[in-house]
């Protein structure tokens, strides 16, 4: 355990922190998996919305430094591939 206060206040931060990017990690992943869900369903619509929703989703972790902007890419458009999918055929 931390022996200084300075140290202490450190792991007190970080634990702060932990928690709260856990919690944004898991709502972007809860996004992706609705829009997901919906293209296996066959369900364009609900697709396509659960998409508009998802990306600035997405996009806030990259910029918040949560996921690289690479990921953030290849998230969007690997999604955006399944729904060009689903709508072609």
């Amino acid at each position: 355990m931390a022996n200084s206060a300075q140290a202490r206040k450190r792991a007190r931060q970080n634990l702060k922190r932990r928690e709260h990017n856990h919690a944004q990690r898991s709502r972007m992943r809860t996004y992706i998996k609705k829009v997901v869900n919906a293209v296996q369903a066959g369900d364009s619509a609900a697709a396509e919305a659960a998409y508009r929703e998802a990306v600035p989703v997405i996009d806030s972790a990259a910029r918040k430094g949560l996921i690289h902007m690479n990921k953030a890419a290849r998230h969007k458009s690997r999604l955006n591939q399944h729904l060009k999918a689903l709508k072609a055929g």
